[in-house]
């Protein structure tokens, strides 16, 4: 989330209680909301859920804080464990209640979304390449002769880590919603359906979805003897966010 975007307070007090609601959008979450670069978007996200669902706040603030779990990497498995975890501290008609806007978002949004392509979601991206990634992908492989080519869907603000292709590079075709591609020192270029990116070897980059949109592309590897991937550091959310300012 970011901070500037925030106007609730604007929007709804803004005639009424014109200083509450400045002091809800500059302060809470202009400066408490965003103060920490020691715990992640995702973490927060985590701990304001828990923190509603035990002070009994189980209206739209927490509908709210929910959309925004799933948009900073929150699973759906990870959300109903955590809902699980807190019921028994936070009492178990808070859990239902957390539970049913959880279904909402995570389960009954998703029928709505539009990620349908001529190619299958796939599944969860195994763990030796969910790890190089931030939020949620699905990966679904089309083949894996001669040229290897997946269907790699990312759900909103899921990113891969900067990495590099040696050798053989790879080729990009976008299938739906709205994406970014960075190569190292250069300008992000956004992405959508009907895109080509040809990612020469040897090229330090990332690639992934917008912050609001699901976002899908074939991923085809170039052969080349001797071709290997390296995955190095995180798009951290300061550079990903600023992108989707725009």
């Amino acid at each position: 989330m970011n901070p500037k975007e925030v106007t609730a307070g604007h929007d709804a007090l803004g005639k009424f209680a014109p200083k509450f609601a400045q002091l809800n959008d500059d302060v809470l979450f202009g400066e408490v909301w965003s103060r920490s670069a020691q715990l992640a978007l995702r973490d927060r996200s985590i701990v304001t859920v828990t923190a509603l669902m035990a002070c009994g706040i189980l209206d739209s603030s927490l509908k709210f804080h929910l959309n925004e779990a799933k948009r900073n990497g929150v699973t759906k498995t990870e959300i109903v464990e955590i809902i699980t975890h807190a019921a028994f501290y936070v009492g178990w008609p808070k859990a239902w209640a957390a539970f049913n806007m959880a279904k909402e978002i995570w389960v009954e949004e998703n029928k709505s979304i539009g990620i349908d392509t001529l190619f299958p979601l796939g599944d969860p991206l195994p763990e030796a390449f969910a790890k190089y990634f931030i939020g949620n992908a699905h990966l679904c492989m089309l083949t894996t002769e001669r040229v290897p080519i997946g269907h790699v869907t990312f759900e909103p603000s899921c990113r891969n880590n900067w990495h590099i292709h040696y050798k053989g590079g790879q080729i990009l075709l976008v299938t739906k919603g709205s994406g970014w591609y960075q190569e190292w020192n250069k300008p992000a270029q956004a992405l959508h359906p009907g895109d080509v990116v040809n990612i020469p070897p040897n090229v330090k980059h990332w690639h992934g979805a917008a912050k609001d949109s699901w976002f899908a592309h074939l991923a085809v590897e170039v052969p080349a003897e001797g071709a290997s991937n390296e995955w190095l550091e995180a798009v951290n959310d300061e550079e990903y966010f600023k992108l989707n300012e725009y």
